[in-house]
């Protein structure tokens, strides 16, 4: 019988992961007495095994609006283009960010900046579903979203928690479950600050029950009427809201659980609420979990917006990677900072900047990418990239190979077609040098 360690290998080999050398010590060392006779082709099947039953997770900080890259990571202060933004020192020589990023500067050599994404899609829907898809909208194919596609392969399915929580609000075109069903859809939270709330008990074990029983008997005429279907689906959420309900782990919704200090180390309002249970979820074994910023559309008043905007997720950003670096959950646990596209370098008559794909920035930290780095360039100008372009399903491949998932999987449609998780694209490789 295989142990937990050779499982895990075996799994990664066949999905054609490479095994580093450190990550094979790190591992294969733990179980050396264990595995000492087994071949090298063994072991290091057994290593990724091991490396599997970490639980990876993914929190995405999703910058709803477009972000622009001039204000925030990629200051271009040689340029008219640049503005009245400066840049600041990090803490990794010859990186430089915006002032509006003073946290961030500070964990800068956790985090890898990619300054060269590149897409053609400057429509808020159409580049929101891209950007959470690694699709455009194709007529009636139901893509699910990335949080769902990461659920659905590495999620637990026997927890009591979602696998895949939004916290922020409802998105056009963000998506969910689609094709994989209403059971990956995330759970919507419009606010940390108002969790779900179970507390509030109206009736006992027994009697709740029984009501569950009364709903599913008339349920079951409407299904007979030809909404089977539909049914399913809905007794499934009912199912399981009943099962998160009655979990202790439910816990991990109440920041009220957090000491006053590291709330004050988040910082204040929404995002930092939401950075803050983000940690909390993922840490009770939540798979996916997605915090909304809104208001990055700055088509006026760019500085002074980016600036406020700024000042909202710099601290919380920075306070949750380090705090998952502290509780030794970084490693396993992927931060992606993104929005749909970037800002035009040239400034509007309304000192706004309009929309801008053509040259935009993602930062990623944890996951096993290699921080304190940049990763391509754009001119002078800030209008083309000149090294190193990155496409949307170059990022999505990327993001799947940091958690271990084939980005080669299928999804079956509804009308027979197979869909893979990234469609074309290559990894990023810089990421995991």
């Amino acid at each position: 019988m295989l142990g937990p360690l050779q499982r895990h290998v075996q799994i990664a080999t066949r999905r054609g992961h490479v095994v580093g050398r450190r990550d094979f010590l790190r591992y294969a060392g733990a179980a050396s007495v264990a595995a000492a006779g087994m071949s090298w082709t063994e072991r290091i099947a057994a290593a990724a095994d091991e490396m599997r039953s970490r639980g990876m997770a993914c929190i995405l900080l999703w910058m709803q609006g477009g972000p622009s890259q001039f204000e925030t990571f990629s200051p271009k202060v040689h340029s008219p283009n640049g503005g009245e933004t400066k840049e600041i020192d990090t803490n990794v020589a010859g990186i430089r960010y915006s002032e509006n990023l003073p946290h961030l500067a500070n964990v800068a050599n956790e985090l890898a900046v990619i300054r060269s994404m590149t897409s053609k899609e400057g429509n808020h829907q159409r580049a929101t579903y891209l950007l959470h898809h690694g699709y455009l909208p194709l007529g009636g194919v139901k893509h699910p979203t990335l949080g769902a596609n990461v659920a659905h392969q590495i999620g637990d399915a026997a927890a009591q928690l979602p696998s895949y929580v939004r916290i922020g609000g409802r998105l056009a075109n963000a998506g969910g479950g689609g094709l994989l069903g209403v059971e990956y859809d995330p759970l919507v939270l419009g606010s940390a600050n108002r969790p779900p709330d179970n507390t509030r008990a109206t009736t006992g074990m027994n009697r709740f029950e029984r009501r569950l029983g009364l709903l599913n008997s008339l349920q079951a005429e409407f299904a007979a009427a030809g909404g089977a279907q539909a049914v399913k689906d809905r007794s499934l959420l009912v199912r399981r809201a009943a099962e998160m309900m009655r979990s202790p782990d439910m816990e991990a919704f109440d920041l009220s659980q957090e000491t006053a200090t590291e709330r004050e180390a988040y910082g204040a309002g929404e995002f930092a609420a939401g950075c803050h249970m983000a940690r909390r979820l993922v840490e009770r074994g939540v798979t996916f979990v997605e915090v909304v910023s809104n208001g990055w559309d700055t088509h006026q008043d760019n500085f002074e917006k980016v600036n406020q905007l700024c000042g909202q997720i710099d601290q919380p950003a920075a306070r949750l990677i380090a705090d998952l670096k502290q509780r030794g959950m970084l490693d396993r646990t992927l931060v992606v900072w993104m929005g749909e596209f970037g800002r035009t370098p040239k400034i509007n008559p309304r000192a706004g900047r309009d929309h801008y794909p053509r040259a935009f920035n993602v930062a990623l930290a944890g996951g096993g990418v290699r921080g304190g780095q940049v990763i391509g360039k754009t001119d002078l100008a800030g209008v083309d990239v000149t090294d190193r372009p990155v496409q949307v399903v170059d990022l999505f491949r990327s993001v799947y190979h940091a958690l271990g998932i084939d980005p080669e999987v299928e999804n079956m449609s509804s009308i027979g077609r197979p869909i893979k998780l990234v469609d074309g694209g290559e990894v990023i490789s810089e990421l995991f040098a």
